[in-house]
Parts: structure tokens; sequence; C-alpha cells
């Protein structure tokens, strides 16, 4: 399996980037969709990118039709609905799948590092939410019922390594 850092991920207008660039970040990766009944999490989300930006961590986001079509519109269409609702500033990527054989190969490295309840790989839902520590040793999975707002004390303590 790659090396975290040497994936690559795509920006929303399809422009590769490296997870090299997030090296010495706390990162939380989410998967999301406009039309599910968590995604006015975007708006922790946002409030968890305006608190500690700044302070180390980066927050992605990935766009996912996989769970009940909930993210049906195109990337334009995402960033705008984003933008628009949520005032969201952190990067909303190029949707993406994250199960399956054509998951994306960042969520296949984090299904194999960070598995669900009683070890299951695929990702259930929307909001499935990775946290992960600066040098990459720890990530943590949390379900789409975790609200962004209850991983304060984990990212600070993250932050603070």
């Amino acid at each position: 399996m790659m090396q975290f850092s040497a994936l690559t991920i795509q920006d929303k207008q399809g422009d590769d980037i490296a997870m090299q660039t997030f090296d010495g970040k706390v990162l939380l990766i989410v998967n999301t969709a406009s039309k599910c009944g968590f995604t006015p999490q975007y708006e922790g989300l946002e409030a968890l990118h305006q608190q500690y930006n700044d302070k180390g961590l980066a927050i992605i986001a990935f766009p996912c039709n996989q769970f009940g079509q909930q993210e049906p519109g195109d990337d334009a269409s995402i960033q705008s609905f984003c933008s628009l609702n949520y005032n969201v500033t952190f990067p909303v990527m190029k949707k993406i799948e994250v199960n399956g054989s054509d998951a994306s190969p960042l969520y296949q490295y984090l299904k194999a590092q960070a598995p669900g309840l009683f070890g299951t790989k695929a990702i259930k839902w929307n909001f499935t939410k990775f946290l992960i520590s600066k040098d990459r040793a720890s990530i943590r999975r949390f379900g789409p019922q975790t609200s962004p707002e209850s991983l304060h004390q984990e990212i600070e303590r993250l932050l603070a390594q």
C-alpha cells in the first residue's frame, strides 16, 4: 500500500494535489452530500475550520453520490451549494467514490488503516469522518452521527502533539 503522503486527490477543478501538501497538519477528511439528513454538519465543519485552521487543522470534504443518490449534482453545483448554504471556506474536492472498485486511493488507504465497527472496511453513509494526526500514525474513524462539534477535544489533543 502507498504511503499517505504519496497519494493524490483532485481539487474542485480536477487538478491533482499531493497529500504531501498537507504534511505537518492534522487532517479531518469527510465524505459529504448535499441532500442528506447530515448535510447541516457542514456548519459544524466550517466552525471547526474557522477555529483551528490557523492552528494546523485542515478539513477536506469529498462529495460522494454513493449513498441514496444524495449528491446528484455536478462539481460546480456542489461548490455553489456549499458556499451559498453553509459559507464553506474549507476545500470541497471533486466528487469521488469511497466504496467499490472505483473508490479513490485515498479512501482505500483510510478504510484499510481505520476500519469501521467489527472491522468492516466499507463506508456506511455520508459524513463519515477520518481524523488523522500530523505524523499519520493515528487515524480514527467517526460515524456520520458523530457531530463535528464533538471532535474539539480530540482535535486539540492532536494539534498539541
